[in-house]
């Protein structure tokens, strides 16, 4: 699958320390709110909402986090007001980043990402810079120990699945935007539990980044991913598996 590189698997990683740390709840607390605040606060008539709660009680987050979230969302408890907002720009090596963020203050969070971008040799770009490099699709994880990919295949194939790949200890199936949903409750209805969803924007082409170039880029996605307000990064990257053991990410 175009654009499936080995950053998936830092992204694992940094996921499982961002639980540790609490970081993850915040920012799984934030998507539901805004998905509550978008379109209502039942999840049987909000698709991007089933999906945020399902997300969040794949990462165990108590029951009652969701719920306030929720409420936060749609008006019946005070919070912070969150909005939406997307980033575009180069990295070092010209790699290109797409930063999905959900913030209460856009001029902070705006500016934050600029100087992470600026020190590291890149520069944020307008809006649709990069954005055309990427497409924008649908993909579920699933555990490869405990399904085997001949069942996975037999379950999404019929419910407009595009591709199946499994990478390290992970089945990733990817689906068009308008068939995300019906290849989850396919999977469902086999009894298969789903580790993550999501709406991804995939690269059509990657590009390698080399040398120097290539641990600064990668120290400025994780300081990226980081970011409170990040919710969600998209590059096109390759870098080799000795640089990414160099800096201790795998």
């Amino acid at each position: 699958m175009a654009g499936h590189s080995k950053w998936s698997k830092i992204k694992r990683q940094k996921a499982a320390e961002d639980k540790a740390k609490g970081r993850l709840f915040s920012k799984l607390g934030r998507e539901i709110a805004v998905a509550a605040r978008e379109g209502g606060g039942d999840p049987d008539f909000n698709p991007r909402l089933r999906t945020a709660i399902d997300t969040a009680k794949a990462e165990n987050m108590p029951a009652a986090n969701i719920d306030r979230a929720i409420r936060r969302g749609t008006g019946d408890l005070p919070g912070a007001s969150y909005e939406e907002a997307i980033y575009e720009g180069y990295g070092p090596g010209g790699a290109a980043l797409y930063i999905e963020c959900v913030t209460d203050n856009t001029n902070r969070t705006v500016a934050e990402l600029r100087h992470l971008i600026d020190k590291a040799g890149g520069n944020l770009g307008t809006a649709g810079s990069v954005a055309w490099m990427f497409e924008r699709k649908g993909q579920i994880y699933v555990d490869a120990a405990r399904y085997d990919e001949e069942s996975l295949l037999e379950a999404v194939l019929g419910a407009g699945a595009e591709d199946l790949e499994t990478d390290d200890g992970t089945h990733v199936v990817t689906t068009p935007v308008q068939d995300f949903h019906t290849v989850q409750d396919a999977l469902h209805a086999r009894g298969i539990e789903i580790q993550r969803a999501e709406l991804a924007m995939i690269p059509a082409s990657t590009m390698p980044v080399t040398g120097g170039e290539a641990g600064r880029l990668v120290r400025l996605v994780s300081d990226i991913e980081d970011h409170d307000d990040v919710m969600n990064l998209y590059t096109n990257f390759e870098v080799d598996d000795a640089v990414l053991e160099a800096l201790g990410t795998e």
